[in-house]
């Protein structure tokens, strides 16, 4: 190429000759100046994926620190000379290069990154690449993790990670409860969730729909930066943040029809009477007393009921109706961004009550830039109404009530007061309960208001050097109202005007949090190094006033002045805490990682001798791909190993848990005079502190092909100490009940997770596949100082077995004559048609000695599969889950079968009788006096199951609407096939009593959903 000063050379050198080529010469130089100096280069970059404009993209001339930013319409100008290349980057996205040539506009088409190893990953106060994990992070996807409509970003976690476990019920507005590899507490195992850096117990406040990321910290080398707050596991949720770049505006509208997916084979009218009637006969004859069947029953009775037979199932269940309406704007500069979201979410019950739940939530986030400063405001608002069930009896639910509902009884009856049916003592004997009109005479309303704000600045001090001011506040308000109006449903279930009640609770919650954070980063060759340093302050105020109002005449107004009496209290408590938090990440030649963290919690949940603690992590890594002196085929793309070990801590305890207290005005006996004294209330153990869990892991991972196929395989072991458990203590302390709450248990869980994905991106038929394993093995090591026991519903807890085992009787058949009941060990009670029962110890009786062991409730393994494609303007996905291993004891199939005045189930219709002696059904007896509706294996059945949680088929309109972006259209349905030998409604239950564990006593089963959705992009 000719320089310059050539070019000038010779234009001097040709002067005297000709003035033509003076100007000729002239014009070239002035040509190499501009080619010198550069020519602007205009574009526009957008997604290969949609076509849509990316905001945000970097443009660099290669080798330089030259460098552009794509404005709101992914448009950009950058100058740059012929010989340039440029290169363009975005997160997410593969980086293009593209030479300059002779091109004075390029327009950029940037493809989806879909090696995951580049993802940035949210840990515990900060981010790291994936590739550079040394703990066990899990990262959710998203994408098939929000086609399941739900209000609880909890319930999208089930069956995506290996690990968790996920159990919910059909409930609007119900509790999702969730585990991360196992047991570690009998007083709380749910994790902390952590939602843009503000710590919460439960995200069922937020919207799903404007989570960005989720992942989950399952081990101590990842989630010890939370020490005290993380032995239970951490899920770390991101909501959508504000991207410079023009307005953008989202759209999202999905309604969904919601039906129970299965129905219990009840007896209808002939045959619950005529269950009922021959229980009744075998009592009486039993007893030698003349037979007599109740009125209602007996066809010889004037009081015999023909004309009703109610199906309860079909009266009380409904089509169900979900829906979610959501609107996001999205934009700004570099200088502020915004994300702002409303989201509107209302389940109508599948029962015919007013059940129902309706929450409204917004979220606006705030982010921005300035030379060396950053800053972020967060603000959400929420506002929840759950009309909440009611439960005449603890553990009697509507779902039991109406199951075990009578044939015979109406479900309106004008005669009686408030309009609805019940059943008659002296005609049918049925003590049943009108599940219908119970839940709609009463009123019993939750609502929720809460306000989530955020601040946070952070300024680079030095180069590397960072310093962060986060402050939260996280506020709770509540009110519950529930009045018992004056009632008539049946015998049994009569509320007269002096029990009519109104109870209203009042409380609020603050909490709030002050972060101050250093980082540090460097590079020095191939060493990398970040720090992380903190000092963290909390404080949690609860207040709650009641108030209680008895005595209301029929059609008085439900307000507290018009009760005939009244009653109220308040309470409040103050909890604070301060933490200290360190991290130190290190690596070396982009091939070997090193992780440590510490974090020192104190608390004023527990006395001052024991009100702190430290927790701690070391975890590294080697990437083995990375090594120089391995040659490895070209289609091994990641060879890494990882591993782990840390502690962590559980403070959920109540307040001041710490400190007995005493009755001062107590009297007692002395020389037959009343003399004055104080006595022990509660006891409690001074000394009580953290429950500590210490983890290690270690994890293979590999990669093949460009990380298009991934593999992942893991141990993990987790040991958990000084639990907290109850313990009998001796009468003599005077405490009541006789029993301290000390730290007197030890656990561990062990397991194996695997996941596997393939991506395949290269052509038109687009598609994943991904799936995930683990298994999980739980063991209780210490109870106490004695090893006691420790007993559930149909439960025991046992040194060497798991947590909550069930527990009962097992049945070995029929007696058939009085011959055989007589040889058999001795059985209380006991005649032909009787089940007989296994003596276990040998002694001759049947017993509660005879009780044994009779399966896990903790399923031993969990799996999940996703599958999704796109091909064209389609796209398909469809999700399977499922776990087992687990036994469940099935205490609604219980009661159906106990043979009493309750309906049964038709099971029962094959009782024994001396003319049919082939069936395991027993006789029904009205007392049940042999016990064959104790707790036995006769109700114990596999808690397996296969389930098609969610298919989705889409449809993404063509449009060439500048005004319209893009619009899309699409089916989903979720719970649409379950693959189980469970006979209830559904195997997968709420079913979390800690020690009382797989006990379904007439869970909300889960909904089969239909839902029409549609998202539009403005």
């Amino acid at each position: 190429m000719i320089t310059n000063q050539q070019l000038i050379f010779y234009c001097n050198f040709l002067l005297p000759k000709k003035d033509w080529i003076l100007a000729i010469c002239m014009l070239i130089f002035s040509v190499n100046q501009m080619s010198a100096q550069g020519k602007t280069i205009s574009g526009v970059v957008t997604s290969a994926q949609d076509n849509l404009p990316l905001p945000g993209v970097n443009i660099m001339i290669k080798g330089t620190k030259t460098v552009v930013t794509t404005g709101f319409d992914g448009e950009y100008t950058i100058k740059a000379s012929s010989t340039d290349v440029l290169v363009y980057s975005f997160i997410g996205f593969q980086i293009r290069e593209i030479p300059v040539a002779n091109q004075l506009k390029i327009d950029v088409a940037l493809s989806e990154d879909t090696n995951k190893l580049n993802e940035v990953v949210v840990i515990g106060y900060g981010t790291q690449k994936k590739s550079d994990l040394t703990g066990s992070v899990s990262v959710v996807n998203l994408e098939s993790a929000k086609k399941t409509v739900t209000y609880d970003a909890a319930k999208m976690l089930q069956g995506q990670v290996p690990g968790v476990t996920v159990q919910s019920s059909g409930e609007p507005g119900g509790f999702v409860n969730i585990k991360i590899r196992g047991i570690t507490s009998f007083t709380n195992n749910n994790p902390l969730f952590v939602i843009d850096g503000i710590m919460v117990d439960a995200p069922y406040d937020f919207a799903p729909g404007e989570i960005e990321s989720m992942q989950v910290l399952k081990d101590a080398s990842s989630a010890a930066i939370y020490g005290v707050r993380g032995a239970n596991g951490v899920v770390i949720i991101t909501t959508k943040k504000g991207k410079a770049g023009r307005m953008d505006v989202k759209f999202k509208s999905i309604v969904g029809l919601q039906k129970v997916a299965k129905k219990w084979d009840v007896t209808d009218r002939e045959g619950y009477q005529k269950i009922t009637s021959e229980a009744e006969r075998n009592r009486d004859i039993r007893a030698g007393v003349p037979v007599s069947i109740a009125p209602g029953n007996d066809p010889n009775s004037p009081s015999y009921i023909t004309n009703v037979n109610t199906d309860w199932q079909k009266e009380a269940l409904q089509t169900g109706v979900v829906q979610n309406q959501a609107l996001t704007l999205n934009g700004g500069a570099e200088n502020i961004a915004y994300s702002f979201n409303v989201d509107y979410f209302k389940n109508t019950s599948y029962i015919k009550t007013p059940q129902d739940y309706e929450r409204l939530s917004t979220n606006l986030n705030l982010n921005g830039k300035k030379g060396k400063f950053k800053y972020g405001v967060k603000i959400g608002y929420t506002q929840s109404d759950k009309e909440i069930f009611n439960e005449y009896n603890a553990g009697q639910t509507v779902i039991s009530d109406i199951l075990g509902a009578v044939p015979t009884m109406p479900v309106y009856d004008s005669n009686r007061l408030g309009g609805y049916g019940g059943t008659d003592n002296l005609t049918q004997r049925a003590i049943s309960m009108n599940p219908i009109g119970y839940n709609n005479l009463i009123e019993n309303n939750g609502k929720r208001n809460r306000f989530l704000g955020d601040v946070w600045g952070e300024i680079e001090i030095v180069k590397g050097l960072k310093y962060k001011l986060d402050v939260s506040y996280d506020r709770t308000d509540w009110q519950n109202r529930k009045f018992i109006p004056p009632s008539d449903l049946g015998w049994y279930y009569i509320t007269t005007n002096d029990e009519a009640s109104l109870d209203i609770s009042n409380g609020n919650e603050l909490r709030t949090f002050l972060n101050n954070l250093l980082t540090y980063e460097v590079t020095l060759g191939k060493h990398k190094i970040d720090a992380l340093a903190g000092w963290i302050q909390e404080r949690r105020e609860n207040y709650n006033h009641w108030s209680r109002g008895v005595g209301f005449k029929p059609g008085e107004i439900s307000m507290m002045q018009y009760a005939d009496s009244r009653d109220a209290g308040e309470y409040k408590f103050t909890i604070t805490g301060i933490s200290y938090i360190s991290r130190l990440n290190y690596s070396y030649d982009d091939r070997y990682l090193l992780q440590a963290n510490f974090r020192q919690d104190k608390t004023s949940l527990f006395s001052e001798i024991n009100n702190s603690a430290n927790f701690y992590s070391f975890s590294g890594g080697w990437k083995i791909s990375n090594e120089k002196f391995i040659t490895l085929p070209k289609w091994i793309s990641n060879i890494k190993l990882r591993g782990g070990y840390g502690t962590l801590g559980n403070n959920t305890i109540p307040q001041y848990f710490f400190a007995s207290t005493v009755n001062s005005f107590a009297g007692y006996d002395f020389n037959n005079e009343l003399a004055p004294g104080t006595t022990v209330v509660s006891s409690l153990d001074p000394n009580v502190k953290w429950e500590k869990t210490s983890s290690n892991n270690i994890a293979l991972e590999l990669g093949f092909f460009n990380n298009d196929l991934q593999f992942t395989a893991e141990y993990f072991s987790k040991k958990v100490t000084d639990i907290l458990v109850t313990v009998p203590l001796p009468f003599s302390t005077g405490a009541f009940p006789a029993s301290i709450f000390t730290n007197a248990g030890d656990m561990k869980n062990h397991g194996l997770e695997f996941t596997a994905s393939y991506s395949n991106h290269h052509h038109k038929f687009k598609y994943d596949i991904s799936a995930n394993f683990g298994t999980l093995k739980n063991e209780v090591t210490k109870i106490g100082v004695n090893s006691n026991p420790l007993y559930g519903a149909v439960s025991k807890t046992e040194v060497g077995r798991s947590v909550g085992e069930l527990f009962a009787w097992e049945a070995i058949g029929i007696f058939q004559n009085a011959a055989e009941v007589a040889a058999s060990p001795t059985q209380t009670g006991a005649a032909p048609g009787d089940i007989k029962f296994k003596d276990v110890n040998g002694d001759g009786a049947i017993t509660d000695a005879d009780r044994t062991f009779q399966g896990v409730t903790i399923p031993k393994y969990g799996f999940g599969v996703n599958f999704s494609a796109s091909y064209a303007n389609f796209d398909f996905s469809m999700f399977w889950q499922g776990s087992g291993g687990n036994k469940i004891f099935n205490a609604m199939y219980r009661n159906l079968m106990i043979g009493q005045y309750t309906n049964h189930h038709t099971d029962e219709l094959n009782y024994w009788t001396p003319t049919n002696t082939n069936t395991n059904v027993p006789a029904p007896v009205i007392g049940d006096p042999n016990g064959n509706s104790r707790d036995s294996n006769r109700f114990i059945e596999s808690g397996d199951y296969v389930r098609l949680q969610t298919m989705e088929l889409g449809y993404n309109i063509p449009l060439k609407d500048k005004f319209i972006q893009s619009a899309k259209v699409y089916i989903n349905g979720q719970n649409l096939l379950t693959i189980t030998k469970y006979k209830g409604y559904d195997p997968d239950f709420n079913s979390d009593g800690l020690l009382s564990r797989g006990y379904d006593a007439g869970s909300f089963p889960n909904p089969r959903t239909i839902s029409l959705g549609v998202e539009v992009n403005f």
